[in-house]
């Protein structure tokens, strides 16, 4: 009997390195080989270093990955110092308990949404402008016009996207610190520095920082690779002249004549050797603080550290500042400068592009529901191998999807989909949907599947219940918290995917986000606005719906037990 749940586990796990694995191997290849001049179809059949010549000879392109250095640098640095500040400062306090809270809707809000919103709030005529006129009035008028001509959104040195970048990503880091932190035993940590006359920050950077950041590496390299492969959120706040190296790739990538196409796939290519290299500063930067700095983390109980616990509050001000800010251009029929609130309010927007809104958003959901779907049950399947057999994909491997940049990875798929048959446009972006979003939902299940205690199935197969009774009656249920937030994360991450969408659907799958970004380069900002308001309720929404399916689940179970307890 048991011999037969094994096997079509076994069936299972080969489907699992089939569908989230094995495209990693065409998907390097198919931009390797094109880097390298060699694309049959184009009737290039000789390997040339063209491509890498005619990419590095761009105007600009020196600027373009000086500008994606110092904009992934500046922003991980940023995020990190913040996150530990916020941990430092909160952690096994009462406060803390509403920071985690705060972190779900916060994370919900997607990256482009939430673009769109800083664009609004710090644009030299975003509403912070309007609210600094409004106070000071005339007075200030010529401090506008000089903060103006310095700091403008999309600024030639990336400030508003590294800044932007930097505050998105901190609520990760402080979601990801949650479990680490857990198991540092930071309670009794702080009690023996005291003990040594340490106060509790000089504890903290000294002793528990150094084991924090080692324990961080993955969560760090995935933003490090986000930050440096960006394309939507640099298309709405990065530089223009030239852009960060990432759009500047997905420009060569856009261009009409074909014969172009060995520079593209040269520029994907030297984005991933970029993007390689950024981790690799990392995972040095990791190594000298715990090895090269030892002398300063035992160097006694001087150098008081201490951060002003402020970041979160910064974080939550912009958060939640950037949806009220969205909502009122969608009701704005005028709106003019300085005026902190809009002239003449309107429904008229809503009602004209409600038929377009509403064709995009259940492709949206419906791209959402399929891959995340297929995802969920993947991650269910390979999370359960993991625990009943000895060999297994390791992690590291699993989380390539999240380090590897996104334009890499897609241009060599793209290939791949043009020599086998590209017309099948919905089945291919679903397919490059779950290959995203696995790595994240397999993640999200890997705290709870972990905590879960085995002896429960094992006392209930030994009492006769067969395996897969035990799995979906017993497991599932006592998982069924994690396992209704890694579903609500999946819906996230595939609806707030860009180029996957765009470059293996052709332009012909239009969602909530590629139509934001598009419009979002120098449209109507009401529209804008409507796009980029719906791309953020809709995570939310499924992240309610997962706290409440968990609530009703809990009471469900609650009588269960009870009556459970009584018959015993």
């Amino acid at each position: 009997m048991q011999s037969k749940p094994r096997r079509m586990l076994r069936i299972g796990y080969l489907l699992v390195i089939l569908i989230c694995f094995f495209p990693l191997i065409p998907g390097v290849l198919g931009m390797v080989v094109p880097a390298f001049g060699f694309i049959p179809p184009l009737d290039l059949n000789v390997f040339t270093f063209a491509g890498f010549i005619s990419a590095l000879n761009w105007p600009g392109v020196n600027r373009a990955i000086l500008q994606t250095i110092m904009t992934t640098i500046v922003s991980t640095f940023i995020a990190v110092i913040m996150t530990f500040a916020i941990v430092q400062a909160y952690w096994g306090r009462r406060s803390w308990y509403r920071i985690e809270k705060l972190l779900s809707p916060i994370l919900a809000l997607p990256h482009v949404a939430f673009a769109v919103g800083f664009l609004f709030l710090f644009s030299d005529t975003g509403w912070l402008a309007r609210f600094l006129q409004f106070i000071f009035n005339d007075t200030l008028s010529f401090i506008h016009s000089w903060f103006s001509s310095l700091y403008s959104l999309q600024d030639n040195i990336g400030v508003s996207l590294t800044l932007a970048l930097a505050i998105k990503e901190t609520p990760f880091l402080l979601l990801m610190s949650v479990a680490v932190l857990h198991n540092l035993k930071i309670h009794q940590t702080l009690q023996v520095t005291q003990g040594l006359g340490y106060s509790a920050p000089q504890s903290w950077w000294k002793v528990i920082f150094p084991q924090w950041l080692q324990h961080m590496r993955f969560p760090l390299f995935a933003i490090m690779a986000y930050s440096c492969s960006v394309v939507d959120v640099s298309l709405i706040l990065g530089p223009t002249h030239p852009p960060t190296f990432a759009v500047l790739v997905w420009q060569w990538f856009n261009e009409p004549d074909l014969s172009q196409l060995p520079r593209a796939a040269a520029g994907a290519f030297l984005l991933f050797v970029l993007c390689s290299l950024l981790i690799g500063f990392v995972w040095i930067i990791e190594r000298l603080t715990l090895i090269e700095f030892r002398a300063w983390l035992s160097s006694g109980r001087h150098n008081r550290l201490a951060l002003k616990p402020y970041f979160f509050h910064l974080i939550v001000a912009v958060s939640l500042l950037v949806i009220p800010i969205i909502i009122l251009w969608t009701f704005a029929q005028r709106w003019s400068f300085p005026s902190l609130l809009p002239t003449f309010w309107s429904t008229r927007f809503w009602i004209s592009e409600w038929p377009y809104i509403q064709a995009t958003m259940i492709t949206s959901v419906t791209l959402a529901l399929l891959s995340s779907g297929v995802a969920f049950i993947l991650a269910l399947i390979a999370h359960e191998y993991r625990g009943h057999f000895r060999f297994h994909i390791p992690m590291y491997i699993i989380a390539l999807p999240m380090l590897v940049p996104q334009l890499s990875l897609l241009f060599g798929l793209q290939i791949t989909s043009l020599w086998i048959n590209q017309e099948h446009y919905w089945f291919w972006v679903v397919w490059a949907h779950t290959f995203f979003v696995f790595p994240y939902t397999y993640l999200a299940l890997d705290g709870p599947w972990k905590s879960y205690p085995n002896r429960l199935s094992q006392t209930a197969v030994s009492l006769g219940v067969s395996p897969l009774k035990t799995f979906f009656l017993i497991k599932l249920r006592t998982l069924s918290s994690g396992l209704l937030f890694a579903w609500a994360m999946g819906m996230s991450v595939s609806l707030a995917q860009y180029l996957p969408t765009l470059m293996l659907g052709s332009g012909r799958v239009v969602t909530l986000t590629t139509e934001a970004v598009a419009l979002s380069s120098g449209h109507d900002r009401r529209v804008v606005a409507l796009y980029a308001l719906w791309q953020a309720i809709l995570p939310f929404v499924f992240f309610s719906l997962a706290f409440i399916g968990n609530r009703i689940l809990q009471r469900r179970n609650q009588p269960t037990y009870k009556q459970e307890s009584r018959s015993l």
